[in-house]
């Protein structure tokens, strides 16, 4: 079984350095995949109620071995439950249909700016943390202007902004705003799927010099970054090759090659126009 390392939250809880995409992990298949991926070593699991699938992940929680304290599992409110009494229905229902007593991060799927909830949302899943129906809170696709409205009106500030970011889109403005808060930024679509990526130059030969994979190379990038990838794979061989990534570092210099890929977001999904319900 691979360790994965842990760092502290800004709200004191622990949180691993790579975890488990599970969307399109759906029915039977995707809960024996989630419990490999548990097997594997890995404690994150990110789900959402737009991926249909928190009854699986909440199953392979309970058909794992490992202690319910050491698993985080992660889901997200969605645009149609933006309000104070809509995010507490969501936050129940989630509960509900993952059939355990806490959701240890929950983050807002989407701020969906033209709605302009995402405050009051805020607010209800602060309620629900002081309750202990969720353990950390956090947000999605948020900006710099989005987060520091929310920390001006409720004086909390995330623990977690989880947004697009990969070698093509960086991300290092938004990333030095999270450190100087002391926000977690984690990455999803971290080796920028359907693209060639993982056939750049300069990622494959970085991958020859460090004896690894491709896959490799860029997921130890976030970590070099400080963020949190959440690779999916149904395949048990592919988890593990994609937490295995800390028996090796990149160089300063190398991190800038793989940096200097960028040239913007890949699907259009720009918080301030992008939503979803």
């Amino acid at each position: 079984m691979l360790t994965i390392p842990t760092l502290t939250l800004n709200d004191g809880t622990t949180f691993p350095e790579l975890g488990l995409g599970t969307y399109n992990l759906t029915g039977e298949d995707g809960t024996r995949a989630i419990v490999s991926a548990i097997d594997s070593g890995y404690r994150l699991l990110d789900t959402a109620v737009n991926y249909k699938n928190e009854r699986e992940v909440g199953e392979a929680v309970r058909r794992s071995d490992i202690d319910r304290d050491e698993l985080i599992v992660a889901t997200k409110i969605p645009g149609r439950a933006h309000g104070y009494d809509e995010a507490i229905e969501s936050t129940n229902g989630s509960l509900s249909v993952l059939g355990l007593d806490r959701i240890d991060l929950s983050l807002i799927h989407w701020p969906n700016p033209s709605v302009d909830r995402y405050v009051d949302t805020w607010r209800a899943m602060i309620a629900l943390r002081d309750e202990g129906r969720i353990r950390s809170i956090g947000v999605s696709n948020f900006t710099e202007r989005m987060l520091t409205r929310l920390v001006d009106e409720t004086g909390v500030v995330p623990a977690v902004n989880q947004v697009e970011l990969h070698p093509y889109f960086p991300q290092g403005a938004l990333r030095a705003f999270h450190a100087e808060h002391g926000i977690r930024t984690e990455s999803w679509s971290p080796l920028a799927r359907r693209t060639e990526l993982l056939t750049e130059q300069v990622i494959v030969e970085l991958a020859e010099i460090h004896r690894v994979t491709p896959t490799q190379v860029v997921l130890r990038w976030h970590v070099e970054l400080g963020s949190t990838p959440i690779p999916k794979s149904s395949d048990p061989d592919r988890q593990r090759e994609n937490a295995d990534v800390f028996g090796f570092s990149l160089t300063p210099e190398q991190v800038a090659a793989i940096s200097a890929l960028e040239r913007g977001r890949l699907w259009d999904a720009d918080p301030d126009t992008h939503e979803e319900m």
